[in-house]
């Protein structure tokens, strides 16, 4: 008889199972060379996704090799989720919208729609970025210092997904929506050649963004996203005591 170990999967990571696995519970082939990182990958999950692993009820590190008829279980990574560098974010090129979002509400956010997959990984390490990203096959490349799967779809749900997971401190309306840089307040008179004149007309306070030189101010849309700030910070709020 093959000699085989038991995995067994937390309900929060089922989703990542092939459907005739999520039950939660599978039987692997032991062998001498397959450590636990490798084991719970090859089921579809990133190590990104989970937490302290424990083998046959004791803590192990993802690199220990398990015996034939030992037992692992596979939790989820702890929340809120800590990090060990100063919180920024990298987004694939299918985030924009989060991406955006998430720089409204002061995130350091980087953010490129024409990055492949190894120029991703690359950015993410040399400058200690978590990489967020829907492609679980990203995730799971060796090596990646650290990243987290999207598993919403529709923009206002990976929001509040993200910060349910990390709960970051936030400094809403300090970055530039479309580059990342940080806003500066403007005087009017400073900006007034890069205005219509009917904002000329309606508006008086101004931010700036040195990077790119876009002007902003509270136009149409700021109650919209005077709203998602709102319930950003009622979000984080609810993961500190």
């Amino acid at each position: 008889m093959e000699p085989t170990l038991e995995l067994r999967f937390a309900p929060e990571l089922r989703f990542f199972l092939a459907p005739r696995h999520r039950n939660g519970t599978l039987h692997a082939r032991a062998d001498s060379t397959s450590t636990l990182a490798h084991l719970v990958q090859s089921h579809g999950v990133p190590m990104t996704e989970v937490g302290t692993l424990l083998l046959d009820g004791r803590p192990a590190s993802p690199g220990t090799i398990p015996a034939p008829g030992q037992t692992v279980d596979v939790p989820p990574v702890a929340l809120p989720q800590s990090v060990p560098f100063p919180l920024r974010f990298l987004l694939d090129v299918h985030l924009g919208t989060l991406a955006r979002r998430l720089r409204l509400l002061g995130l350091d956010t980087a953010y490129d729609n024409d990055r492949d997959d190894p120029s991703l990984f690359r950015q993410a390490n040399a400058e200690e970025r978590v990489l967020l990203t829907r492609d679980r096959g990203l995730l799971s490349r060796s090596g990646l210092c650290a990243g987290a799967h999207v598993r919403q779809t529709r923009p206002d749900d990976q929001l509040r997904e993200v910060l349910d997971r990390f709960a970051p401190t936030l400094d809403p309306w300090t970055r530039c929506p479309a580059c990342n840089g940080l806003l500066v307040h403007a005087d009017k008179q400073q900006v007034t050649a890069d205005l219509e004149a009917g904002t000329r007309a309606a508006y008086d306070a101004f931010a700036r963004c040195p990077a790119c030189d876009r002007v902003y101010w509270p136009g149409a849309h700021h109650s919209h996203l005077a709203e998602i700030v709102r319930r950003a910070r009622e979000t984080v709020a609810a993961h500190r005591p």
